[in-house]
């Protein structure tokens, strides 16, 4: 019979069991470290999927390889919104064949963009529409414009446009297209091709003052869609007479008096209703044209002095004519007294 061990000792089967124990806690260790180490390394090849490649545009096939699909962080997000909006501010301005003087209300004021619900309470903070990081990755189509700003010239159409390119359903083109009186040879193809792109539910316009002076485009813009919505924003006649000579003048200085391109006989105050910009304010000779192609329904009247006194008043007329919800309002303007005019409030 074996002695008895000494006193306090373990049984010699119970070094091979806490080995077993200890190898697999290694193993444990290991493999959590090493599924970290997958994770951290692919958590970095995400961020580096940036932007997509070359290949179908809207795809959202990333630089990865041709079929992983793009899940974009929300800090991807930001960041493109936040380079978009710094592109805005630094792309420079569009040019103004209408040269609206009234057009000093908006230059240096960059829109308001609004959030789909609306600006809050004295918001000053511009956000960017829904669709925006769409629209800058080429998604959307380009489409021929459902509405138009025909005229007039000198009466507040840039103002206009402007203010309701603060509508996240609005997209429209910043220059003039001329394309309905200068350039209706090119084909609506080239039309098209000038507008910006559109997600559903969004509105495509532009604007031309000529247009509403030229005889031609209402039968043109009938055979483009009997849908088309035109506006007009008219002003008074003098005011945008000498409104429109004043322009000249600054560009031609040697030009003849206002009153002698006015008036034929200024004793007998006989006009001469041939100068343009006496021509332009005969409103009623203008739309008799215009309503040979299109109900009266189908166009509406601004106010270009109610658009300086009340912008939000004029452009809630104007939005509901385009079916749009009211978004833009009157916390979306200030008075600037040193202009005398209502400004958009300029976003940070």
């Amino acid at each position: 019979m074996a002695p008895p061990g000494p006193a306090g000792a373990h049984p010699t089967s119970i070094e091979p069991l806490s080995r077993s124990i200890f190898r697999k806690f290694l193993l444990m260790l290991c493999s959590l470290l090493t599924s970290l180490y997958v994770f951290y390394c692919l958590a970095e090849r995400c961020q580096t999927l940036s932007g997509p490649v070359a290949g179908a545009p809207g795809r959202g096939v990333l630089a990865g390889g041709p079929r992983e699909l793009a899940v974009w962080p929300a800090v991807a997000h930001r960041k493109r919104l936040l380079q978009l909006q710094q592109w805005r501010r630094r792309r420079p301005p569009v040019p103004r064949d209408d040269g609206d003087d009234e057009a000093a209300w908006i230059e240096e004021t960059p829109g308001l963009a609004a959030s789909p619900g609306g600006s809050g309470a004295g918001s000053s903070v511009a956000e960017a529409p829904p669709g925006t990081l769409a629209l800058l990755l080429d998604e959307g189509s380009k489409q021929l414009p459902q509405a138009i700003i025909i005229g007039v010239k000198k009466g507040g159409t840039r103002a206009l446009l402007e203010f309701l390119r603060v509508h996240p359903d609005v997209r429209a083109v910043g220059a003039e297209p001329h394309f309905f009186d200068r350039s209706y040879h090119k084909g609506l193809a080239w039309y098209r091709d000038l507008m910006p792109r559109t997600l559903d539910g969004q509105i495509t316009m532009e604007k031309t003052p000529s247009y509403f002076v030229t005889r031609e485009a209402p039968a043109r813009i009938s055979a483009m869609s009997k849908d088309t919505k035109l506006i007009v924003v008219v002003r008074d006649p003098v005011t945008r007479a000498i409104s429109d000579y004043t322009q000249t003048l600054s560009k031609r200085p040697d030009i003849p008096t206002f009153e002698s391109l006015t008036f034929k006989n200024r004793s007998t105050g006989l006009i001469d209703t041939s100068w343009s910009a006496i021509q332009i304010g005969i409103y009623a000779k203008h739309l008799e044209h215009w309503l040979r192609h299109f109900p009266i329904g189908q166009m509406l009247f601004v106010s270009g002095e109610r658009l300086i006194s009340d912008p939000a008043g004029e452009l809630g007329r104007v939005q509901d004519f385009l079916g749009l919800k009211r978004i833009i309002t009157d916390k979306h303007f200030y008075f600037n007294k040193t202009k005398g005019f209502p400004c958009l409030k300029k976003a940070e």
